[in-house]
């Protein structure tokens, strides 16, 4: 059996590491020394058998080169000093020549380094060591971009029409003096609203950053000193213990058991062996470069400084997040396409009917004009704007109240419209904190983990049991023999820090959990020898002050489990120790396998008790000569440690994939360590290929692909990939890509975009940044996360609760059907305004619904009942994330994406050979897209995509539109009209003057065009049928009264509608929001406000003698309304039911045993 993370850990035939000079006394306290990282170890036959690597290493380790940099580089400009690292091949000599510094690595601590004046003469030159901060845009452009969103352009251009009008009829459109304002006004706030929301994001993150200047140890002038980060230069010599960031990149010349943590740089979590010495291509894999942003965990180390600021790894993989753009969000698409329909349909509606009033009406320009601007001004929702953004600023603030911070509104809806989850593991789905698991000792094997009886774990495994020898004593041997200390003794150990490597610290913790005196351990058995773990033996030693029945002195040993077992002579079983047998050898064996082949990282311990007459308590030992035993120990067992799944991941991944999304690990990580992770949390259910033929007992390549349904793919493989390879990967329900670059997590994420996924991408690393800028939309880590990760971001868990994206996804898909209601509603009572526009100068009739009584029904009682949708609950809470994505990725859609690809590729502006990027567009360029863009709206081709039957799911689809313009609209501007005759009818039978005839929609419609004296000049004024055109103006009044209410009274009603999306409007689901109670009694004290109060009548030209008694006929109409959208329910479901999703097969709905909160 061979350790699979041995060759990460050490230098091919690498002979142990010279001890490293410590500094001058008094500069800096003595760095820790080392301890063992003994990774998982395979089994001769593993469990789990993912792709393999292939032997032979990558060619080249260059960041992606970005077509920005491409370009620069054909035009001369120098780029930043090739963006791939070769000084990991040199030796120390030809580095001391290129750096133009000298260093003694035997005496590393004696090194001149740079001189004072050198550092501060290349500090001018090269700048200082920080990465260069994102560009921010100016505050006024952010709120200008804003402004200029299509919706708010579309208030302004209604705004400006409505001063068109004013100065085409001043006295005619007086009320378009407030008109205008109002709706510019509106456009204003409304960008005002996700400007602030957007600034509060942004400060809230800038709170998160850490903004104190990082401080480190170097030589300068042969002296150590602190310096800050920022005034390190290439070639200054710097010293790193444990603990330390590494404050830039740095050639190793002297280590002492230096071990860092590249998690956040490759997602590799085991800490990484650092020498002087190194036999690897891959710089991200040699052992003589640290990396800036990295963490010392063990030991300490010398180096030199080859790169700073934007030209470390952590600053070319910033560069490569800086070059990648995010496309508009499916929400911002969507609302940009119903704008497009909005002012398309209101420009086509708005020409028709100005050609009718110069042909068929027979009107002057001026007044023609005044005619066609008025429609579409009236096609305008000029509250919908609003209320959207309010609706996402609520969902906004419900999710912060979850711990997720939303940078993007639309983003709060793309969480819910994601198809595609991809995942970095460490950090983000793992706690990337070592814990202990598996305990094997005195022969049975103990699971360290809370568990219930009726768990897989109480089925291998037994309880762990303190009062046991064996347990005791292992637990003993797991705290003595360790370099990590708690930094502080207070409060719970769960929640102290711990100076040390993942391994040890996950040891410890479990140590200082189980025994019950542990706070003075290390005092009671005082340490007098330590040997460190190195990259030749594999182990570390300690020897204690411990009395036991043969002395005073106790010998600790742990290391890697075939290398300790090597060194024991006897094993500890039924309380004693007795010959170790081959029986013995197999039951190690066996519990080594099982440990391994759950992707754990297993360490063997063991143990001698030194006879006193040999050894007494005051023996002093020394390391040369050796004067220790370190054969004949007895084996006490095998203790496994893996890094666990946080809490609530699998239950978060499970609902995951019960809604549909398909949910895939993007590791840096080893592919086993991957997929033994991914099957523990509903992640990977079914065999891979390599699995499926171990159990049929055929070659892999006998494995039908068909039969396959999931897949592990080596991140080395990923360059090779043929655009089949690809289909086939991602065809897969079940994926992991691990050993992965930020080049291939970004690769991997437009690869999925390409197919037409909406992706979702969580990290929390340097390495996840690219892909978390370019996903549709990036999830960072706050806590565990790099500054770099979370500026890339779009929404950042504050708490690094996975979890939480669950109920991100849940409230997207909310606010997506919440939003889907309010604009359905919204929309429903732009046709009553419109119709009464058409009549007005079409039939004619005195016109029923006047400018100012349009704005106070958009901006007036339709805002409170609209915004009331964002309190509403899912129709079903489980049906709710039982729906499949709105936009499923699926073979037909496949299909007719890559169709439409074909087809966009022959009209695409030629692309330059050699970078592989579009020239840019001239203005002339623009002209011919534009032209083109719009001759194809006269083609049968645009028509046939438009109206193509797909599976997705739009904000405003087809139903909505024909609900709006056709449905409902068509019934609420019959009950409105209705309620506008009879109003006028009534109040000719019950004036308080007593009118000569009554007013018929007959004598209405015959004098229309000369009705009252509101908008008609004195001269054309007249009296009709013995009625003066004052009565004929209260009449008028009050008909546009009855008018204003019916259309409240029916939209009432149909709020009610608007709210069943998946079902019958019945049923609790209606009533459960009491906001739409609150929404409702609003805006009906609104309307009586307008209609009663009568020095408000002067304004609206509204009357206070509307009868009570015509409210019943609103009311009528919102009952026939019901009824038909119950009819038109029953239709549809029979038509097209909702299809939820299907049950997946083999999910654990229930948290991981060992799982606890914090």
């Amino acid at each position: 059996m061979t350790d699979q993370h041995e060759a990460a850990n050490a230098t091919v035939g690498a002979t142990p590491a010279a001890p490293v000079a410590a500094p001058p006394a008094g500069d800096i306290v003595a760095a820790h020394e080392a301890q063992p990282s003994v990774a998982f170890v395979e089994p001769a036959k593993p469990a789990v058998a993912p792709l393999q690597a292939p032997a032979e290493p990558a060619k080249t380790f260059a960041i992606e080169e970005t077509p920005a940099a491409h370009q620069a580089k054909k035009a001369g400009a120098k780029t930043e000093e090739n963006l791939d690292i070769s000084e990991h091949m040199l030796p120390i000599a030809e580095i001391q020549k290129k750096f133009s510094v000298v260093v003694t690595p035997e005496k590393p601590a004696s090194s001149p380094g740079l001189s004072t004046a050198e550092a501060a003469k290349r500090l001018a030159e090269q700048g200082p060591n920080q990465l260069s901060p994102p560009k921010k845009r100016h505050p006024i452009l952010k709120f200008l971009d804003h402004l200029l969103g299509l919706f708010n352009l579309m208030l302004l251009a209604a705004g400006i029409a409505s001063y068109i009008l004013l100065a085409i009829d001043f006295q005619g459109n007086k009320p378009n003096l407030w008109l205008g304002g109002i709706l510019i006004l509106v456009a204003f706030i409304n960008a005002l609203i996700e400007f602030i929301q957007g600034q509060k994001s942004a400060a809230i993150l800038e709170s998160f950053l850490n903004l104190i200047p990082a401080k480190c140890y170097s030589i300068r002038d042969g002296k150590v000193a602190q310096t800050s980060a920022l005034e390190l230069v290439k070639g200054d010599v710097v010293y790193v213990r444990t603990g330390d960031k590494v404050p830039a990149d740095l050639y190793v010349f002297a280590a002492n058991e230096f071990k860092v943590d590249n998690s956040s740089l490759t997602g590799e979590a085991d800490p990484q062996e650092r020498v002087a010495k190194n036999s690897h291509k891959n710089p991200l894999e040699a052992t003589n470069l640290v990396f800036n942003g990295t963490l010392c965990v063990n030991g300490d180390g010398y180096g030199i400084v080859v790169r700073t600021g934007d030209n470390t790894v952590i600053g070319q993989i910033a560069s490569m997040t800086a070059n990648e753009s995010r496309g508009k969000s499916p929400l911002t698409s969507e609302i940009d396409n119903f704008v497009y329909i909005i002012a398309g349909v209101a420009a086509v509606v708005a020409i028709l009917f100005f050609i009718l009033a110069l042909t068929v009406k027979a009107l002057t320009i001026s007044a023609a004009l005044n005619f066609a601007i008025g429609t579409f001004v009236s096609f305008v929702p000029e509250g919908l704007p609003a209320t959207v953004t309010v609706l996402l600023t609520f969902a906004a603030k419900r999710m912060a109240l979850r711990n997720v911070l939303v940078k993007d509104l639309q983003g709060v809806e793309t969480l819910g419209a994601i198809t595609l989850l991809a995942t970095d593991k460490t950090g983000t789905l793992t706690r990337n904190q070592m814990t202990v698991t598996y305990i094997w000792t005195g022969g049975d094997l103990y699971y360290a983990q809370p568990m219930s009886e009726s768990s897989t774990e109480a089925q291998e495994a037994k309880t762990l049991d303190m009062t046991n020898a064996a347990v005791d004593e292992i637990v003993h041997i797991a705290a003595l023999c360790s370099r990590a200390r708690f930094e502080t003794m207070e409060g719970s150990v769960a929640e102290r820090p711990i100076l040390g490597d993942a391994t040890e610290t996950g040891l410890l913790r479990h140590a200082a959990g189980k025994l019950p005196e542990f706070d003075g351990i290390y005092d009671r058995y005082a340490k007098v020898l330590e040997i460190p773990f190195n990259s030749e033996n594999k182990w570390a030693m300690t020897i204690h002050k411990k009395k036991h029945s043969k002395g005073d002195l106790m010998l600790y040993l742990k290391g890697a489990p075939e290398r300790v077992l090597r060194l024991c002579s006897t094993f500890f079983e039924n309380g004693e120790a007795v010959p170790l047998t081959e029986e013995h050898k197999a039951r190690f064996e066996k519990s080594y396998t099982f440990m391994a082949s759950k992707g754990h990282r297993v360490l063997a311990f063991a143990a001698l008790a030194l006879p006193g007459e040999q050894f007494p308590a005051d023996f002093v030992f020394t390391k040369d000569p050796v004067n220790y035993p370190s054969t004949g120990l007895t084996f006490y067992g095998l203790i496994s440690l893996e890094d666990p799944p946080k809490h609530g991941v699998r239950e978060a991944i499970g609902h995951c994939r019960e809604a549909g999304i398909k949910v895939m690990m993007v590791t840096g990580d080893h592919p086993l360590t991957a997929e033994a992770i991914g099957r523990k949390i509903n992640l990977m259910l079914q065999d891979t290929k390599e699995l499926m033929a171990e159990k049929r007992g055929v070659t892999v390549d006998e494995v039908p692909e068909s039969d396959v349904r999931a897949i592990v793919i080596h991140g080395e493989r990923i360059d090779a990939l043929s655009e089949e390879d690809w289909d086939n990967i991602f065809d897969k329900e079940e994926i992991i890509f691990a050993r992965t670059s930020p080049k291939h997590k970004l690769q991997i994420v437009k690869r999925a975009q390409a197919r037409g996924h909406i992706v979702g991408v969580t990290g929390d690393g340097v390495n996840d940044s690219p892909a978390l800028k370019k996903a549709d939309l990036g999830i960072a880590m706050n806590v565990s996360g790099s500054d770099v990760s979370k500026e890339a971001a779009a929404m950042i868990l504050i708490d690094d609760n996975f979890a939480s994206t669950v109920s991100g996804i849940e409230e997207g898909r909310l606010i997506f059907q919440n939003l889907k209601k309010s604009i359905q509603y919204t929309v429903t009572h732009t046709m009553p305004e419109v119709w009464a526009n058409i009549l007005y100068i079409v039939v004619p009739i005195p016109l029923p619904l006047g400018s100012m009584l349009i704005l106070v029904t958009d901006l007036g009682f339709e805002l409170p009942i609209a915004l009331a949708y964002a309190w509403d609950p899912p129709e079903s809470k489980a049906g709710l994330m039982k729906l499949a994505p709105r936009k499923p990725v699926t073979p037909a859609s496949l299909e007719r994406l890559k169709r439409r690809q074909r087809e966009a590729a022959v009209d695409a502006p030629p692309v330059d050979v050699e970078s592989g990027v579009a020239p840019p567009k001239t203005f002339g360029g623009k002209l011919s897209t534009m032209w083109r863009h719009f001759t194809a709206l006269f083609t049968a081709k645009y028509w046939r995509e438009k109206f193509e039957p797909t599976e997705e799911e739009v904000l405003v689809d087809r139903g909505v539109l024909s609900w709006a313009y056709l449905e409902a609209g068509t019934i609420i501007t019959i009950g409105c009209l209705v309620s506008y005759f009879t109003a006028m009818y009534f109040y000719s039978m019950h004036s308080d003057v007593d009118l000569p005839s009554r007013i018929t929609p007959a004598l209405v419609v015959s004098n229309g065009a000369n009705w009252g004296t509101s908008g008609v000049s004195k001269a054309d004024q007249k009296t009709v049928a013995g009625i003066d055109p004052d009565h004929q103006e209260e009449a008028h009044n009050v008909g546009q009264s009855a008018y204003y209410m019916a259309l409240f009274f029916q939209q009432c009603v149909n709020h009610f509608i608007c709210k069943a999306r998946l079902g019958y409007p019945w049923g609790r689901g209606m009533l459960a929001n009491r906001m739409s109670f609150a929404g409702v009694f609003v805006g009906f004290v609104f309307v009586l406000c307008i209609v009663y109060i009568e020095p408000i009548n002067i304004a609206f030209s509204t009357s206070w003698r509307l009868s009570p008694l015509i409210w019943l006929i609103p009311i009528a109409f919102g009952f026939l309304l019901y009824g038909y959208s119950i009819a038109r329910t029953w239709y549809i479901q029979r038509r097209k039911p909702v299809n939820f999703n299907r049950d997946v097969v083999g999910l654990q709905m229930y948290p991981t045993r060992w799982s606890t909160r914090g």
